[in-house]
C-alpha cells in the first residue's frame, strides 16, 4: 500500500499536466534518481513525445479560449494517462493491484481536470490575457514541485495535492457563483435599458 501516496499524487498532476508528468518521472528514472519509476516511462521515445506536447500545452495553455478549448479536448486524455500512469506505478511496486491503481489515478486526475477546466473557463471572462499566463506558469510550476516533492516524500507530497485539489474545488464553486451573479446583473441591466427606450413600465421588484 506504499505507493498510494505516489499513485494519488501523480493522478493530481496528470489532471493538471499529464505530459509535464510523464516528462518529469522518465527523466527521473531514466537518470538514476528513482527506482520506483517504470522502465516504460524511461524510454527515449515516450521521453520525446511527452516534451513535443508538453511544449505543445505550455504555449496553448497560456492563450485565453484556446486553453478551454485544449483542456476540452483532453478531458478524456487526462484521466487515461493519470490511471495509466498510476496501473504502471503500481506494477513496478508490486503492493497495489493495478486495476484499484489505476482507478485511483484515473478518478484523482478527471478531479483535478474539472477543476482546472473550470478556473480557465472562470479566467477567461476577465478582459485582458495576462492572468491566463500567470495560471499556467503557476500551474506548470505546481505540478514540477509535488511531483519532484513527491519522489523523496510521497506522504508530504500527497498531503499537498489532496489540499490543491479540494482548494481548487472551493475555488471554482466560488468562482461559478460569482460569475452567474454577475450575468444575471448584466441581464438585467440590459432589460432596464431596453424598456427604458421603449418607454415601457418596469417590471415589479
Amino acid at each position: 500500500m506504499s505507493v498510494i501516496p505516489l499513485v494519488f499524487t501523480s493522478g493530481w498532476a496528470s489532471g493538471i499536466n499529464a505530459y509535464a508528468v510523464v516528462l518529469l518521472l522518465g527523466v527521473f528514472g531514466a537518470t538514476g534518481v528513482s527506482d520506483e519509476v517504470p522502465a516504460a516511462l524511461q524510454r527515449t521515445d515516450v521521453l520525446i513525445v511527452a516534451g513535443v506536447l508538453f511544449l505543445c500545452e505550455a504555449i496553448a495553455d497560456k492563450i485565453p479560449y484556446v486553453d478551454s478549448v485544449w483542456d476540452t479536448a483532453h478531458t478524456v486524455i487526462r484521466p487515461v494517462a493519470g490511471a495509466v500512469i498510476a496501473a504502471l506505478l503500481a506494477g513496478e511496486s508490486g503492493s497495489l493491484p493495478e486495476l484499484a491503481a489505476g482507478a485511483i489515478g484515473g478518478s484523482t486526475a478527471l478531479m483535478s481536470h474539472l477543476v482546472k477546466a473550470g478556473t480557465r473557463m472562470a479566467v477567461n471572462t476577465s478582459p485582458e490575457p495576462f492572468s491566463n499566463v500567470v495560471m499556467s506558469i503557476a500551474e506548470d510550476l505546481g505540478v514540477a514541485g509535488v511531483v519532484t516533492f513527491a519522489i523523496f516524500n510521497p506522504v508530504a507530497a500527497a498531503v499537498i495535492a489532496a489540499v490543491l485539489l479540494v482548494l481548487g474545488i472551493v475555488t471554482v464553486v466560488f468562482l461559478a457563483s460569482r460569475i452567474r451573479r454577475f450575468l444575471r446583473r448584466r441581464a438585467q441591466r440590459r432589460e432596464e435599458k431596453r424598456l427604458a427606450g421603449t418607454g415601457a413600465p418596469w417590471p415589479p421588484g
